[in-house]
C-alpha cells in the first residue's frame, strides 16, 4: 500500500503511549493498534485532527505516500 501511517513513530517522539492517546482522543486502545499498523481503510478527519492536536503535529507528519515500485 503507498500509504504509511508513521502514527508509532509519532507517539516515540512526543514520548506518549497509544493507552495515553487513546484516552486523548476518545478512541478505544486496540483502534489506535489498528491505525499504527495501518490495518485500516480510512481515518475520519475529525479523528486525524483529535490526533494531530494530541501529538502536536501536521497530517504529513503521521501519513505518508510512498508510489508502489512497480
Amino acid at each position: 500500500m503507498p500509504i504509511i501511517i508513521n502514527l508509532d513513530v509519532m507517539l516515540a517522539r512526543r514520548k506518549m503511549r497509544s493507552k495515553e492517546l487513546a484516552e486523548l482522543i476518545g478512541i478505544t486502545e486496540q483502534n489506535v493498534s489498528l491505525l499504527k499498523s495501518g490495518k485500516v481503510r480510512g481515518v475520519r478527519f475529525e479523528t486525524l485532527e483529535k490526533i494531530c492536536e494530541a501529538l502536536d503535529c501536521q497530517p504529513g507528519d503521521i501519513l505518508e505516500y510512498r508510489p508502489d515500485e512497480s
